[in-house]
């Protein structure tokens, strides 16, 4: 043989391989699936925490596969930027004097994590657990006989049944409630002391910050125990007026003869975090126009901590977040490659995104959905993936929210469902605790792919030695022919309301529930937004819309989801209540049948 024709063969055989291997490199592969989590889910990456250095690698490894794979970038160079508040930290004036005596910061005194910034000089009361509850089975008035109306109203923390983990206490003992408590009472401020029942040894809160940013609306502040003693004076201490209070189950409270001046500043340090969007635009001159989403969240709990929402809180160590979510995002990198080398066979145009800060209340999917890139009404469904990675090998079965989302959906999935192995669990509603929900919100059809909770969610222990990559590969595999399906169907799916669950379900001490979705993407404190209305639900019945603002429940404010749960807790079914609502710069009035 030639010479030439040897390096014809030879050339011709690179370039052969070099289509084979691209070709190869297209597909939906375990290793590249397994590449993908590993990088996201490392150490060095730190858990991916919104503002953090770690987060911003993975958003731009993100960005990157994108480019490598052929899409067009979407935004300031494939990221949406939006600004959130991720902690608190004291600020340099907070003062606490009584008695001719200056009070120690951080030794005798904190402010609490949620305090306004206010100086206020008053007298103070004492108000047992600063509780007032009126419900069938329990009766209980902190404020009864006396008169907080400007003045500092020092309560306990927790409740008087300690050692009762199912009190019906519970679910009026928080912070935030007694909070809201005080400011119904017309209280300036509020101070909270621990009894022994909480802090065995005194000691403050930690500046512990709970991922939404409302204020209280009043000063509020943490102090000792001596504090406390010195400020009540007269011989009585706060482990004698706890002890009693909890052995007669019978409030005690009574003005105290000391004023109080305090001057308290917490600071809110807010991050820049960002949205990773790309595009591949369909092949159809018409239904090019219209667009299918993609997409999964890539931030995580970072180191852990207090208000961080790790279940285990007092533990300070990297939350890889492997199934949480570095596996969805991993499907999300893998189907941008593989649809974008079928781009002349995609119909419709594709939007690929990676959520920042789902993780703080679905924070970048809402900011995209109010802020959206392209128009709302030409996003036709949008297919969420959220910790697709621990599919169980024997029951092998993968949950799809949404599929009474939209008419067709449930027939699509069954037709799909046929011819593969897997099991499937349905749920029709759109609302849930992951971004699909903004979307839904906003009237598009939904899927959220989920292979299942397990008992590392929210801890240091979700890593990547726990993933099923199989298993992984076989969910990613399946929901390409359902978005292939939404790519080149002749008609668009047609959005439907999903029906409000009729089961029963734990909610935190509530009779009733509105059916909304909050928006906690406000930075103000005026108000609830209303970022979606479960179909069905009294709110929904009561005529209130996504974009609606609450203000009032009977008549009483709303500034923050916090009024609002504390409000439905002394709410009954089969109660028709006012809800002041802002809509479009107005004030409503609406009655809702709960």
């Amino acid at each position: 043989m030639s010479s030439y024709i040897k390096a014809f063969f030879l050339v011709f055989g690179i370039f052969s391989f070099e289509i084979l291997g691209a070709q190869s490199n297209n597909e939906i592969t375990v290793v590249e699936l397994e590449d993908h989590i590993n990088f996201l889910a490392s150490d060095s990456l730190k858990g991916r925490k919104p503002g953090t250095p770690g987060g911003k690698i993975a958003a731009e490894y993100i960005r990157d596969q994108f480019i490598e794979s052929g899409l067009t970038l979407m935004g300031k160079d494939g990221f949406q930027y939006l600004n959130v508040t991720t902690s608190v930290k004291l600020g340099d004036n907070n003062t606490l004097e009584f008695n001719g005596k200056d009070a120690v910061e951080s030794v005798d005194f904190k402010p609490m994590p949620f305090t306004s910034n206010l100086e206020l000089g008053a007298e103070v009361v004492f108000a047992g657990y600063g509780m007032q509850i009126d419900i069938d089975s329990l009766k209980w008035n902190d404020y009864e006989g006396i008169d907080v109306e400007g003045k500092w109203v020092m309560v306990l923390r927790s409740d008087p049944e300690p050692e009762n983990d199912s009190s019906l206490f519970i679910s009026y003992g928080g912070d935030r409630d007694k909070v809201l408590v005080a400011r119904d009472n017309k209280a300036a401020g509020i101070i909270f002391v621990s009894g022994v029942n909480v802090s065995k040894d005194d000691k403050l809160m930690g500046n512990t910050f709970n991922r939404v940013t409302a204020a209280a609306g009043i000063p509020a502040v943490n102090i000792t125990r001596a504090v406390a003693d010195s400020i009540i004076g007269e011989g009585r201490s706060i482990i004698d007026i706890e002890k009693e209070i909890i052995s007669k189950k019978k409030p005690d409270s009574f003005p105290v003869d000391t004023r109080v001046v305090a001057s308290l500043e917490l600071n809110r340090v807010e991050v820049k975090t960002q949205n990773v969007i790309a595009t591949i635009e369909g092949s159809d001159s018409e239904l090019k126009k219209e667009y299918i989403v993609i997409g999964a969240h890539y931030d995580h709990l970072g180191m852990g901590g207090p208000g961080s929402g790790s279940r285990m809180p007092d533990t300070i160590a990297v939350h890889n977040g492997a199934d949480d979510n570095a596996t969805g995002v991993a499907a999300v990198i893998e189907l941008a490659e593989k649809l974008n080398s079928e781009k002349p066979n995609l119909r419709r145009s594709v939007i690929f995104m990676a959520f920042g800060a789902e993780e703080m209340g679905l924070l970048g999917s809402q900011y995209f959905t109010n802020e959206p890139l392209v128009d709302m009404g030409d996003i036709v469904a949008m297919v969420n993936f959220d910790m697709i990675g621990r599919l169980d090998s024997t029951k092998r079965t993968i949950m799809i929210a949404g599929t009474g989302t939209a008419e067709q959906m449930e027939g699509l999935l069954l037709d799909l469902e046929k011819n593969s192995t897997l099991k499937f669990s349905h749920s029709p509603e759109g609302y849930g605790a992951s971004d699909h929900a903004s979307f839904y919100g906003s009237g598009v059809p939904v899927l959220m792919i989920f292979t299942g909770a397990h008992q590392d969610y929210h801890t240091p222990f979700d890593d990547v030695d726990l993933i099923n990559y199989g298993g992984a590969k076989e969910v990613v595999d399946f929901s390409y022919s359902i978005i292939m399906d939404f790519i080149n169907r002749d008609k668009k799916l047609t959005y439907k309301e999903a029906s409000a669950s009729k089961k029963k379900t734990r909610t935190g001490g509530l009779k009733v529930k509105f059916g909304i979705m909050p928006d906690f993407t406000s930075t103000e404190n005026d108000g609830l937004g209303v970022g979606g209305v479960t179909a069905g639900g009294p709110a929904h019945v009561g005529g209130m819309l996504k974009g609606d603002k609450i203000i009032a429940i009977n008549g009483m404010p709303v500034t923050n989801i916090y009024d609002y749960m504390a409000r439905l807790k002394k709410l009954k079914p089969g109660q028709t209540v006012t809800v002041d609502i802002i809509r479009n710069g107005g004030k409503q009035i609406l009655m809702i049948l709960l």
